[in-house]
């Protein structure tokens, strides 16, 4: 006999699963696969800016973490309010900036990638100035951190990931959004 679960993502729902970014809940299932318990329920997900994959979550996986749902727009509308305010990462040993990195991106919460961008961007900014070139961990994780971010505000404001950015700027400056 099956054990029911108590679902906490229903079919349809938009999730962010850990570094899979933004994901659509296509089915809650049992998996009919040579060696895998045919007693638990899975969660299928689709990733909406990677085609052609497929991630299977535990319905009963004992980390929280892994998944959440995606920013309602008001909540979205908030977080980039508060862009501003939010502080940098302090980076006091450069050996351990790409731990810091990795645990933001880990921490699946929009706030630690707003402070990840904007340490990056003032990072590269110094870079520049300087006469240096972006390192390659700041141009992954900015990049990583950025794809993340604005696919989760592209749904949470139903407008494309490329129109985040300016939504941003122009909230930021007081100007009308889109």
């Amino acid at each position: 006999m099956r054990k029911v679960r108590v679902q906490v993502f229903q079919v349809g729902d938009y999730v962010i699963c850990s570094n899979k970014g933004v994901c659509e809940v296509e089915n809650i299932t049992v998996l009919n696969i040579s060696g895998v318990d045919r007693e638990k329920e899975y969660y299928i997900l689709k990733p909406l800016y990677s085609t052609g994959s497929t991630v299977y979550v535990p319905v009963d996986s004992q980390k929280d973490h892994t998944m959440r749902k995606v920013l309602e727009r008001t909540e979205a509308e908030r977080l980039i309010g508060t862009i501003p305010e939010i502080p940098l990462l302090v980076i006091t040993n450069d050996k351990m900036t790409e731990q810091m990195y990795k645990d933001c991106m880990k921490s699946n919460d929009c706030a630690e990638l707003v402070k990840l961008i904007k340490t990056i961007h003032q990072r590269k900014q110094k870079r520049i100035q300087a006469g240096r070139k972006v390192t390659a961990v700041d141009a992954k994780y900015s990049h990583l951190a950025e794809e993340n971010l604005y696919g989760e505000l592209a749904v949470a404001l139903d407008v494309s990931r490329e129109e985040v950015s300016g939504y941003i700027t122009a909230a930021i400056n007081g100007t009308k959004a889109l």
